[in-house]
């Protein structure tokens, strides 16, 4: 929770006091493409979890991190100039942006330790203390004026000093015994198969929000941009939920039981943050400013898109606890279809929100057909 507000308000003071709305858009856009590239780390943090519950040497694990890590530099390198290019941003911005990325890897390897011995209370700790340290430095930058660029550097720098803290954190917990044999099977190929299931979920998160330049103008992108506040509430703060569970989506003899108690639990969290949503449409105008009354009536459509995107992250996150990573590629044509919709029909803030909400309940009602 704390994690998330950090991030929250982070966006908040972006978009309301140190950006201007154009500048907000090129930011937030750039933090949705660094998700992407983060795709590694989460798949990274899943897969060292599920390997620790079923008993796979952590020293191994940990050399599995490097490697994924050093992977993930390369791919900055090559990604950062056609980020720039696609997303029309400064190729010293984007990189600014993207560079967090290795640092995510490394950060994720330690998590996922911490997540498979059942060291919650610990990990929530330390995701706490990961969230300060990579948002408030953000707000740093914004206050002096460093603009899109320098809130971004910020926040990779702040990524580099979380990464140190968590393997503090890590060797003074120790490493658990194991009774199982370790895996022969576990390496970077297998971070790989569960990338692609991170993928497509990043993906089916901020597709809308990456093509929204490609088809609104900058202002609308600042508006859109703002709206899609609402869909990483309601799709992050439930997050916590998929962290506890996915130990024991991990262990056979309770993954079935515990899928169906995750997701009834989510979904009935994502009611509640549509219905709020709802309510507080009026409010932004007034918090905001006028630049943004188009929210009003669709600040709801927005956390509705957020709610069913954590019912679908916990489907996902089950295949890869389960290694099923396949059940992945219905969601990979759900997401192509939204593509091509968003670009050559959706003209507007409601089409390409409307597209989005419309897409990911496909996915994830299918999906979880798929998964049970």
């Amino acid at each position: 929770m704390v994690a998330n507000v950090c991030m929250y308000v982070v966006h908040l003071a972006a978009s309301a006091r140190y950006l201007d709305v154009s500048e907000y858009g090129e930011f937030a856009v750039l933090l949705s493409a660094m998700l992407v590239l983060g795709v590694p780390a989460l798949a990274l943090q899943n897969v060292v979890a599920r390997e620790v519950v079923l008993g796979c040497d952590e020293r191994r694990l940990r050399r599995v991190g490097v490697h994924t890590t050093l992977y993930v530099v390369v791919l900055v390198a090559v990604a950062t100039p056609l980020v720039a290019l696609l997303m029309r941003t400064g190729v010293v911005t984007t990189l600014a942006a993207l560079g967090a990325a290795p640092l995510l890897a490394l950060i994720a390897t330690g998590q996922g330790i911490l997540q498979g011995r059942g060291e919650f209370r610990t990990l929530s700790w330390v995701l706490a203390a990961v969230g300060i340290l990579r948002s408030m430095p953000i707000i740093g930058a914004f206050v002096v004026g460093a603009g899109p660029a320098g809130g971004l550097l910020a926040g990779t720098l702040g990524a580099a000093v979380s990464a140190v803290v968590v393997w503090v954190v890590v060797g003074r917990v120790g490493e658990r015994a194991h009774a199982a044999a370790a895996s022969g099977t576990v390496g970077v190929l297998s971070v790989v198969r569960a990338s692609q299931v991170q993928l497509v979920l990043i993906v089916a998160s901020s597709v809308d929000l990456l093509l929204s330049p490609r088809v609104l103008d900058a202002e609308s992108v600042g508006v859109y941009a703002l709206g899609a506040i609402a869909t990483k509430v309601a799709f992050w703060l439930p997050q916590a939920i998929g962290v506890v569970f996915y130990p024991r989506l991990a262990d056979p003899a309770r993954s079935r039981v515990s899928l169906r108690q995750a997701v009834t639990v989510v979904a009935g969290v994502g009611v509640v943050l549509t219905l709020a949503a709802g309510g507080a449409g009026p409010m932004v105008p007034i918090v905001f400013g006028d630049g943004y009354d188009e929210l009003v009536p669709l600040l709801w459509l927005f956390a509705y898109i957020g709610a069913a995107l954590a019912v679908l992250q916990v489907v996902l996150l089950s295949a890869i606890a389960r290694d099923r990573t396949r059940v992945a590629f219905g969601t990979w044509i759900v997401v192509a279809i939204e593509v091509t919709v968003i670009l050559t029909v959706a003209g507007s803030v409601v089409g390409v929100a409307a597209t989005a909400a419309v897409a990911v309940t496909v996915a994830a009602a299918g999906t979880w057909v798929l998964a049970r």
